[in-house]
């Protein structure tokens, strides 16, 4: 059948707990640690190393949740099954699943760009504000074709860009230590004093550098012993990214003024190269960022159109075919580039990352409520936890939005007009589903 080529196949233990913790980590490690290290020294000045820690400790209390909802129901639903055993077929769970939705789009977006930052540090191409974007749409192009093919090759892609970045960047963090004459960072002249805003805006964009823990729970049609291994994979990976991190901050803030890091902000792991190693080493991290971004878009773009192939099953959200041939996910698929294409092209990494942090805390507090509400019996979950994770998402939200606010507004808004238009939108569906439904049982009796 025609329709059937890109349905998922889920193989029982057909992934082990290593090979989990391998893809938590790789989806982890990516544009996260390669862009965000500059930005958050933006906000917070010397402390960012602290918001990275302070990000890792809201994230671990945060994992609790998806842990015992993964125990419960393993599944390949991932957050989106979780929302509907909390809120049931509802508005809430369509509107927080596609909040989910567009920051994973958002988080491909980030990729991309970091993807054409890095590369010009390799190939002097000119005006920066044109090939960042050009160099990320060609990338998630090239995403998309590999995803119209066979699922076995994106799975092989990814993972082999996988452990190279995992185990490039340890070596850059190692080295970076090792040859640094101290692991103070030179502050500078008009570095940024760090306040209690700026640090919780910093830690809030340091949580997207440790949110692909969340892509473990979409494996649990597939790995060995699920109930068991699942929460393992979820806690094993956070740890490992914790000490990498640590590593890379490190060597930043070795190798580069607080001022440099700043200056740099869209490709600071070269720029931290270049002092410490020479332009061998640029070109060696560049490679490194290149393969990385490229491996995450494409273990992304699979994993999100899958996501709303699922939620269009469920019948959550609208689907038009718009004379597409092929399956369901085959359009998922065009309607994630698309969107994606669209953020890459007009937005910068600071937007892009304002607007995945937003969606994605306010979700985070949907899974936390839905487990304190209605599920905190059946998962068998201490309603201490998930309540200190909503206070803690809500303090990092307050605080980054009041950043913005200050000084980028425009983002809010556009979060907020997306926002409305998606509850509005899902309202107007759900409702004229509901309708359809009573009609079919009123002809039916």
């Amino acid at each position: 059948m025609v329709g059937q080529d890109r349905t998922p196949q889920y193989k029982e233990n057909s992934l082990s707990l290593v090979g989990a913790v391998a893809l938590g980590t790789g989806v982890m490690i990516g544009a996260g640690i390669f862009a965000l290290t500059g930005q958050m020294a933006e906000m917070t000045g010397r402390l960012f190393p602290l918001a990275f820690l302070a990000a890792a400790v809201i994230v671990s209390f945060s994992a609790y949740s998806y842990v015992k909802m993964s125990n419960t129901f393993p599944s390949a639903g991932g957050i989106g099954m979780y929302l509907q055993k909390a809120y049931g077929p509802t508005l809430p769970t369509a509107f927080h699943a596609l909040l989910m939705y567009f920051s994973m789009v958002i988080a491909q977006s980030f990729l991309a760009r970091t993807f054409g930052a890095y590369t010009l540090e390799l190939f002097d191409l000119g005006d920066r504000s044109l090939f960042v974007p050009l160099l990320g749409v060609g990338l998630l192009l090239i995403a998309f074709l590999i995803n119209l093919s066979a699922n076995r090759l994106i799975e092989t892609v990814a993972s082999v860009l996988g452990f190279i970045k995992i185990g490039g960047i340890i070596v850059f963090g190692i080295v970076g230590v090792f040859i640094a004459d101290s692991i103070e960072m030179g502050a500078g002249n008009d570095a940024p004093t760090p306040t209690i805003t700026g640090f919780l805006g910093a830690t809030a964009l340091g949580i997207l550098a440790f949110k692909g823990f969340t892509t473990i729970t979409n494996s649990g049609s597939e790995l060995k012993d699920p109930k068991r291994n699942l929460g393992k994979a979820i806690t094993i990976s956070i740890a490992l990214c914790v000490v990498i991190y640590a590593l890379v901050g490190f060597a930043v803030a070795s190798n580069l003024s607080l001022p440099e890091i700043i200056e740099t902000q869209d490709y600071s792991l070269a720029a931290a190269a270049r002092p410490a190693l020479g332009e061998a080493a640029v070109a060696f991290t560049v490679i490194l960022a290149m393969l990385a971004t490229a491996g995450g878009i494409i273990a992304s773009v699979f994993a999100v159109s899958r996501m709303l192939a699922m939620l269009t099953e469920m019948k959550l959200v609208p689907h038009r075919h718009f004379h597409m041939p092929g399956s369901v996910q085959k359009h998922t698929l065009v309607y994630t580039i698309v969107f994606g294409l669209v953020l890459t092209a007009f937005f910068d990494l600071s937007r892009i990352a304002a607007l995945g942090i937003i969606f994605y805390l306010i979700m985070d507090m949907a899974i936390h409520w839905g487990v304190l509400r209605h599920l905190k019996d059946r998962v068998g979950a201490n309603p201490v936890i998930p309540s200190i994770a909503i206070l803690l998402d809500a303090v990092v939200l307050i605080g980054f939005l009041w950043v913005k606010a200050i000084s980028d507004p425009m983002v809010l808004i556009v979060a907020g007009v997306v926002m409305a238009t998606l509850l509005l939108g899902e309202w107007i569906f759900l409702s004229k589903r509901d309708a359809s439904n009573d009609s079919e049982h009123s002809h039916t009796h």
